[in-house]
């Protein structure tokens, strides 16, 4: 990676993280008015997201594996 990009990717996570943070403390602010208990729990929706995106990428792993052909799939039988 180059110097810039280096630096591009730094200030990347840094709007990302000062994002997430002001996204957390908004909670304290604003009260959710939901059907279920649980999501009213402070950082339910961030913990939530992360699992659910985990989950998906290992399902994805899961299918890749499940679904894979072999390299030679598309060649001819006849060679």
């Amino acid at each position: 990676m180059t110097q810039d990009n280096e630096i591009n990717v730094r200030k990347a996570w840094i709007i990302f993280s000062v994002l997430l943070a002001l996204t957390l403390l908004v909670e304290f602010a604003i009260k959710a008015k939901t059907p279920f208990e649980s999501s009213q729990w402070w950082g339910f929706g961030a913990v939530f997201g992360f699992f659910a995106c985990a989950a998906m990428v290992v399902v994805a792993k899961l299918l890749g594996y499940l679904l894979k052909r072999p390299e030679s799939y598309y060649e001819d039988s006849n060679d």
